[in-house]
């Protein structure tokens, strides 16, 4: 009667109540993710576009730098965003404060758990790429109204980092293993995905390497975006390979936190 009673009084969505309690988190502590999330991609803007754009006369395929290399930070920045926020929070929440324990004990559900967290990362990324789209909008970097469109885009990204990245900080244990994510996962896609240059002058093997990850595919809708052209590969394609992701690292989330928080 009490859990039911309990139950009652949550809204409608359950998750949303992990998700507001991340937003009341989030209140205390946004200054501190300022710089890293908005003024660090920010300062690659002006070091990059417009620092080596300087010298590179020709562009990128007839675009100028700037222009070609701001729909890759929007996505590298989503990424970024996304793993910082699915790693270190989620293994603090198992292993040092045990935040999921808590809301475990609760009449919330496994899945309204990984769903409000879940919420709460993709929040962080449409935020921090509106304001990005903002400030790169007066740089003139944005040449077509289609960059809005980027915005669903990273949101699908984001999920389709932050899903499996969630199994894999449930799984591991220690978070040596969360900085070696970075290292040799979130370091080497942010450099080879076609970011900073075109994937096609990497050596073949590579290129497949690039077309295998996520950010790749949103580099490339968000590039076809913000300069209102036509993605090199096919926009469906690209969308249901990101859900594909999403879609398989929901299932192992979801797997993971039960053989955790289910006793």
């Amino acid at each position: 009667m009490v859990g039911a009673a309990i139950r009652a009084r949550l809204p409608w969505v359950p998750a949303y109540a992990v998700f507001e309690h991340y937003l009341v988190g989030l209140r205390r502590t946004w200054r501190a993710g300022v710089f890293s999330s908005f003024l660090l991609p920010v300062l690659t803007v002006l070091g990059f576009g417009l620092g080596v754009g300087a010298y590179i006369d020709q562009g990128v395929g007839g675009v100028r730098y700037l222009e070609w290399l701001v729909p890759g930070l929007i996505a590298s920045t989503a990424l970024q965003v996304t793993v910082g926020d699915s790693t270190w929070p989620v293994f603090s929440n198992f292993r040092w404060v045990k935040t999921y324990f808590a809301q475990g004990a609760s009449p919330l559900r496994v899945g309204d758990i990984l769903a409000g967290h879940l919420a709460f990362v993709l929040f962080r990324v449409l935020t921090t790429i509106a304001a990005f789209l903002l400030v790169t909008a007066l740089f003139g970097a944005l040449p077509s109204l289609w960059a809005v469109a980027t915005l669903p885009v990273v949101a699908l990204l984001g999920l389709a980092v932050a899903a499996p990245t969630f199994a894999y900080a449930a799984a591991v244990s220690s978070d040596s293993w969360l900085a070696m994510l970075f290292r040799f996962a979130v370091i080497p896609m942010t450099l080879f995905a076609g970011v900073f240059f075109p994937v096609e002058s990497l050596p073949e093997a590579l290129r497949w390497l690039a077309y295998a990850t996520p950010l790749w595919h949103a580099v490339d809708l968000c590039r076809a975006a913000t300069l209102g052209v036509a993605p090199q590969w096919s926009i469906v394609g690209h969308l249901l390979y990101l859900s594909a992701w999403a879609v398989a690292g929901w299932l192992l989330a979801l797997r993971a936190f039960r053989r955790r928080l289910v006793v």
